[in-house]
């Protein structure tokens, strides 16, 4: 399946590739062994890393088999964002989590919230309006100070400010762990992406913190449907991102 991306990193499955059919009827959550698992037909879904799709709540398990409910003759990912977080957060974040982190703190340097522009002021005073507090919540909150520079060279980043990062991300469950690299990435700000996953910003919020850049331009000269339709998915998988923390 080809997919494209929304942000550098975020690749999202295409709607254009051939999609797999549809091959179940109902829909259900069962709870095992203290966990809620989503049900086809009666039986338990497995990711693909053949595990099984199971929720640390019931909610969240609800709110992933109505994703799965929602299709119609094939399966569309697009359209399950909750469901391909979840996949990451029991296949791809246990027993790779420092990877995960180490990906997260990469973006210390070349943090969105980081690098300003230069001109015009305008836009100047929107980043520094929405980007300021960020980075003021950053240094309150995780004790890391990312000063903000002009430019988009890699900013140094103190070794103190780095551990902090570390030490907050090392504390998250895998599920919350899960959200924070998808959120980075999605965004290209650890900032913001730590802002989500304490509960300093919602989706949409954090959606549009991470977009002064790009509606900013779409205001001054315009957006085209790709750009827009690339921006819908965005903020999907942002709220998508929210509404899971809040069904842990």
């Amino acid at each position: 399946m080809s997919e494209f991306e929304t942000k550098p990193g975020v690749r999202i499955p295409t709607q254009k590739d051939h999609l797999p059919k549809r091959f179940y009827t109902e829909t259900g959550v069962a709870e095992r062994d203290g966990a809620y698992n989503v049900l086809l037909d009666g039986r338990p879904v497995k990711t693909p890393g053949k595990r099984a799709l199971a929720f640390p709540s019931a909610e969240l398990a609800e709110a992933v088999a109505a994703e799965w409910a929602a299709q119609g003759e094939r399966i569309d990912p697009l359209t399950m964002p909750l469901t391909r977080l979840a996949h990451g957060a029991i296949d791809a974040v246990p027993g790779h989590r420092d990877a995960v982190i180490a990906e997260v703190l990469k973006y210390a340097g070349t943090d969105l919230t980081r690098h300003r522009a230069a001109a015009p002021p305008d836009l100047v005073s929107r980043q520094a309006e929405s980007w300021d507090k960020a980075l003021n919540w950053a240094d309150t909150v995780l004790g890391a100070h990312l000063p903000p520079v002009t430019g988009i060279l890699p900013a140094a980043t103190s070794p103190a400010a780095l551990a902090a990062m570390k030490d907050r991300a090392e504390s998250y469950d895998d599920w919350r762990l899960a959200v924070l690299g998808h959120a980075t990435a999605a965004t290209t700000s650890a900032v913001l992406a730590f802002m989500l996953c304490e509960g300093a910003l919602s989706g949409e919020a954090a959606f549009d913190a991470s977009r002064i850049d790009e509606t900013y331009q779409a205001e001054h000269w315009g957006e085209d449907s790709e750009a827009a339709s690339r921006a819908a998915v965005l903020k999907r998988e942002m709220v998508a991102c929210a509404r899971l923390l809040a069904a842990l």
